[in-house]
C-alpha cells in the first residue's frame, strides 16, 4: 500500500532541497582555479545544482559565478545558492571568456592575452 504518491514526492522535494540549501547543505559550491597553458580554468561543483540555475557574470575585470533556486522557470522570487567573486589579473583576454557545463561542474575558461600583446624588450641590432 502506497502512503506518499510520486506526485506528492516530486512536489515536495524542490521545498525540501531549498531548505537544506538554505541551512548550508546540498550546494556547497567548491571553487578551484586550474592555470594551464593557453589560460586559467575556473571550475565550480555545486552538487544538485541544475546546469540553467548557474548565472556568470562579467563587470570590467570583476568575474562573479553565481546560482539560484526557483521552484519553476516562470517564478519572479530566487534564492541565493551560492555567490564567488574573483579579481582578474590583466594577463587574461576577458574578450574570449566562455563558459561550458561538463558532468556536474561548471568550467569557466579564460584564456591569456597573445603573446605578441605582452610588453617585451626588443633587442637593438647595429648596422
Amino acid at each position: 500500500m502506497n502512503l506518499i504518491s510520486k506526485d506528492f514526492i516530486r512536489n515536495i522535494a524542490p521545498q525540501l532541497d531549498l531548505l537544506n540549501t538554505l541551512g548550508g547543505g546540498i550546494a556547497q559550491a567548491m571553487l578551484r582555479i586550474d592555470k594551464q597553458e593557453k589560460g586559467v580554468v575556473v571550475r565550480v561543483a555545486a552538487p544538485s545544482v541544475s546546469p540553467e540555475n548557474f548565472h556568470v557574470v562579467l563587470n570590467n575585470n570583476v568575474l562573479t559565478v553565481f546560482a539560484e533556486y526557483r521552484h519553476s522557470a516562470e517564478d519572479k522570487l530566487a534564492a541565493p545558492l551560492f555567490t564567488r567573486t574573483l579579481t582578474l589579473p590583466a594577463t587574461l583576454d576577458l574578450s574570449r571568456i566562455d563558459a561550458v557545463f561538463e558532468g556536474q561542474e561548471l568550467h569557466v575558461r579564460i584564456p591569456y592575452h597573445n603573446a605578441a600583446t605582452e610588453p617585451r624588450e626588443i633587442n637593438i641590432k647595429q648596422r
